[in-house]
């Protein structure tokens, strides 16, 4: 199933759909995708959608996007979309793998160390992330590679742009969502 959004102006139809998704209570409880960061359901406020939620519509309006701005058929298409998706979660696989290896890091060498410091395991600790780095940049490299294998050499061009673009929006998206919420939540 494909969502298209081409008869709203794309920052309009983005920023409506992380508003609705941040702000519309989730309709059953704790859900599978909330996996961004530890603790994410207890910080909710009022049944608000869990951040995993909002990551998902993102990524479904990104292959929508994607699937226009490539021109891509509807043969094509549901191929493009399954391999776009396993390189989104291989990326943010490694991201979060990230993210923990750092806090763990952080607990061990930094400012506010719970232990006294440890040479040893600090020095294991960066290997572990090294190491993992270099996994996760090998996997990310095979799912970009899969999706190259359903584009041509245009295409491929195209994605890379689209890539860098999609990003920013989405950030700035998720800014302004956050302002509209503090500003939301300051109101009485």
């Amino acid at each position: 199933m494909t969502i298209r959004f081409t008869n709203l102006p794309l920052r309009g139809a983005v920023l409506a759909l992380v508003l609705t998704a941040a702000a519309a209570p989730a309709s059953a409880g704790p859900q599978a995708t909330d996996t961004l960061r530890p603790g994410a359901r207890a910080g909710r406020a009022g049944g608000q959608r869990p951040p995993g939620a909002v990551v998902a519509m993102l990524d479904a309006y990104a292959g929508s996007q994607a699937q226009q701005a490539l021109g891509l058929d509807d043969q094509r298409a549901p191929e493009f979309l399954a391999r776009l998706k396993t390189l989104q979660e291989a990326r943010r696989k490694a991201q979060q793998g990230r993210l923990r290896g750092l806090q763990d890091l952080r607990r061990l060498a930094g400012d506010r160390a719970e232990t006294q410091y440890d040479e040893g395991a600090v020095r294991e600790r960066l290997n572990a992330i090294r190491e993992q780095d270099e996994k996760d940049d090998a996997d990310i490299a095979r799912a970009l590679s899969a999706v190259d294998e359903v584009l041509d050499v245009r295409q491929q061009a195209r994605f890379r742009l689209f890539e860098g673009t999609i990003e920013r929006r989405k950030l700035d998206l998720i800014m302004r969502a956050r302002q509209a919420a503090r500003k939301g939540a300051a109101r009485p």
